[in-house]
């Protein structure tokens, strides 16, 4: 997909030209690109290992997949905490080379006809838990690296290529294994965790990370002040509710929304692709609008506004009917709307939960609201499944769309509406005192 990286580049090129002449910046940016490939790749490529390898059944598919996602739910507190005691490129670069090997093994195996479903689950666990630690260690990692006032552009480039990655990784890797194979297209997968490794590697700054007390405190103790410090400061707390509202009640949408698509309105599966892809595109554009928007119209303005128009404009969907002219390209459309308005508060949020958060903290925050937020998305695909068959498509879809909403309206009645063209200090809004989580000035 080079056009799509090459767009990416150019347009958070835009940003101040000190940030790009910043070869450690760059070495994270080209590092966490070809992470996110080889991640969302490899969501491709070990279901296709399964299918094609094992011959899996449904189930077992249905398993695999979860068994990839649940480290989210389990993990992700115990990763803030522990992110917050070490340096990022550490935890970067042994999370790519675990990932590499996991994926390498797995390889090595289908090659040699020895891979059975227990080994590809296991696989499976690995790479999604130690992207976790990865996701978590790269938010926490540019706080590290750029100054102040370049953090939305940092957050744009960065997410920008996230995005790049969430349209061109499943597309490879559906591709590598078309033209080669499920074990070679595993391998390109490693492929890319080890370009990643070698790229963070050569990171040269020093990042300062919290003094260590000869008598670290328990990671219970670390995950309760990090539960605290959000629970107890207005912005974090707006942003952990307005998350788990958004996270709960899309993901009944899109369960809702994957049944009605093709038995509503009798799409074909290449139609339903075509407009869920829309999104990525829309969602490049965002990360671009991240770098400029903010500055000129104010953060609490953008947030509120790009909430509310993303998340309202799936209300449009239930009012499609049978396929005609206008079915797909009002689809198309929706979603490249959605795509573009949901990076654009995605970028903003992350530069104000990083302005407003000390270093020592800025792990165990991003893992908080990650698990506020994807902890519910199982139960809101289980509400999604029962609502269409209780009340449904059309009916719940217009209810569960309509649940989105919640989120831009919980960010319209907090302090986050009435934030201004500049980041939020440190200590805004009064957050409690956390204890045991000196930060270094270096």
């Amino acid at each position: 997909m080079p056009s799509v990286s090459s767009s990416v580049s150019d347009s958070v090129r835009t940003g101040p030209p000190s940030l790009w002449r910043d070869g450690d910046f760059r070495r994270l940016w080209v590092g966490q690109t070809v992470s996110q490939l080889g991640e969302h790749g490899s969501l491709v490529v070990l279901p296709l290992i399964a299918v094609l390898t094992l011959d899996a059944e449904a189930d077992q598919l249905g398993v695999l997949r979860a068994t990839g996602q649940v480290p989210i739910l389990l993990l992700s507190l115990f990763v803030g905490a522990w992110v917050d005691r070490w340096r990022t490129r550490t935890v970067m670069v042994l999370a790519d080379l675990g990932r590499a090997l996991a994926l390498g093994a797995a390889a090595v195996a289908g090659l040699l006809g020895g891979l059975g479903l227990p080994a590809l689950l296991l696989a499976a666990f690995a790479v999604g838990a130690l992207s976790v630690f990865f996701d978590v260690a790269y938010q926490a990692s540019l706080v590290r690296l750029v100054k102040r006032d370049q953090l939305v552009q940092g957050n744009s480039a960065l997410e920008g290529s996230r995005s790049a990655a969430q349209i061109g990784g499943p597309a490879l890797g559906g591709a590598l294994v078309s033209l080669l194979s499920a074990p070679v297209a595993a391998a390109s997968s490693a492929l890319f965790f080890a370009l990643s490794f070698l790229s963070i590697r050569r990171i040269r700054r020093r990042e300062s990370i919290p003094e260590r007390s000869e008598r670290p405190p328990r990671v219970w103790r670390r995950i309760r002040e990090g539960l605290r410090f959000v629970v107890g400061h207005t912005l974090l707390r707006t942003v952990g509710l307005a998350s788990a509202a958004f996270q709960f009640s899309f993901a009944a949408m899109m369960t809702v929304y994957l049944l009605f698509l093709p038995r509503e309105l009798h799409l074909s599966g290449s139609a339903v692709g075509l407009a869920l892809a829309a999104t990525g595109p829309g969602a490049l554009l965002g990360s671009v609008l991240a770098a400029r928007l903010p500055n000129r119209f104010g953060y609490g303005v953008v947030l509120v506004s790009a909430a509310a128009l993303g998340d309202g404009v799936l209300l449009c969907v239930p009012l499609l009917h049978s396929p005609s002219v206008v079915t797909i390209p009002a689809l198309v459309a929706v979603n490249f709307v959605f795509g573009a308005f949901g990076q654009l508060v995605n970028v903003t949020v992350m530069a104000v939960r990083q302005a407003v958060t000390p270093d020592g903290m800025q792990g165990r925050v991003a893992a908080t609201i990650t698990f506020a937020g994807m902890g519910l998305t199982p139960f809101g695909s289980l509400l999604g499944g029962f609502l269409a068959g209780e009340w449904g498509l059309r009916t719940s879809l217009v209810v569960t769309a309509g649940g989105m909403m919640l989120s831009p309206a919980l960010m319209a009645l907090s302090p986050l509406a009435r934030l201004g063209r500049a980041l939020p200090e440190i200590g805004h809004a009064r957050p409690p005192a956390v204890l045991n989580c000196p930060i270094s000035d270096g």
